[in-house]
């Protein structure tokens, strides 16, 4: 009887399912997917963010805690309105920021239904932006850049209000602290407020605004007499408008679909971020010491210059004693 060779009837190591293409794609995608030790402390400190967002917003008094950045968040709101109108052409006459946590952006021109929208989803999508560099000291640093042209872009279009200017001095400030503080690790923990908070706001306007309210004078109220609730059928949105309640039902529909669109960006952001960046603690320690350290720290001391930005500094400070001037 003939004895065969059982271990050549065995599969091939290399057409194993464990090393099929599939299965790899689908490990490393857990293995990206699946927080590392530094990131889970990131995600529950913006747990916290979050309860402590919705518990002082509702607290008589303490909620002059979140004030300052609520401001800052409608800043977002109407900086994205002017950026969207910037963009189609039209012309930005002046940004306001109301002491109610109001505010307006007067321009001309502009197609209209891409810059109602453009406040909530632009807001959104900034806060998303910082939570993402939340995640990352190094991210954070170049957040804070970026901020500070947004500062500047956003005083020339409000020069002439004084809660502008002494909200983005208060922000600045808190920038410079926080950046000093613990080799900016306590600046990655600010940014990342920043954006949770952003986005939530963004959230509870939306629901505030569309879902909440029936009053008209929101963007969603505007926009919903712009295009109704289907904007690809002009018979069904004039055919609506003839119901009673019919705007409520156009507001309430984009209102729906621009709160899906933000916790979007906020679920998109944090996964963003878990992909993004795998740095542990201490690595990331180790990188912010090559990338704008704080003055005085050992890698200042090997002859990093922060003369680059010591002379950004001073002229954002002289733009903005231009800016007050005028």
């Amino acid at each position: 009887m003939p004895v065969y060779d059982v271990l050549s009837y065995a599969p091939d190591a290399a057409n194993s399912f464990s090393n099929h293409s599939i299965y790899l794609f689908a490990r490393d995608a857990r293995d990206r997917l699946t927080p590392n030790e530094t990131q889970r402390t990131t995600l529950i400190v913006a747990a916290c963010y979050i309860v402590a967002i919705a518990i002082l917003w509702h607290i008589p008094y303490l909620t002059l805690i979140l004030y300052p950045f609520k401001l800052l968040t409608v800043g977002f709101h109407e900086m994205s309105h002017a950026l969207a109108g910037v963009l189609t052409c039209a012309h930005i006459h002046s940004i306001e920021i109301d002491p109610d946590e109001g505010g307006a952006t007067h321009m001309s021109g502009g197609i209209s239904w891409i810059t109602l929208p453009a406040g909530y989803l632009g807001s959104s999508f900034i806060g998303a932006a910082l939570i993402v560099c939340g995640f990352d000291t190094n991210a954070s640093k170049v957040a804070c850049l970026v901020l500070a042209g947004f500062f500047l872009f956003f005083l020339w279009w409000a020069r002439r209000e004084v809660l502008t200017w002494i909200l983005i001095f208060l922000m600045a400030g808190l920038i410079v602290l926080f950046w000093f503080v613990a080799g900016g690790v306590a600046l990655r923990y600010f940014i990342l407020f920043i954006g949770v908070m952003s986005c939530m706001y963004v959230l509870w306007d939306v629901v505030d605004d569309t879902i909440a309210r029936k009053v008209n004078g929101s963007d969603a109220s505007s926009f919903a007499e712009i295009c109704g609730c289907c904007p690809s059928q002009g018979l069904l949105s004039c055919s609506l408008r003839a119901v009673p309640y019919a705007d409520f039902y156009n507001r309430l529909v984009w209102g729906v679909i621009w709160l899906l669109v933000a916790a979007g960006f906020f679920a998109a952001a944090i996964i963003i971020g878990i992909v993004a960046f795998k740095q542990s603690a201490a690595q990331q320690a180790s990188d912010s010491q090559h990338f704008l350290p704080v003055p005085g720290s050992h890698s200042a001391t090997l002859g990093l210059d922060w003369s680059p930005l010591l002379m950004v500094f001073s002229t954002v400070c002289t733009t903005l004693v231009m800016l007050n001037s005028l």
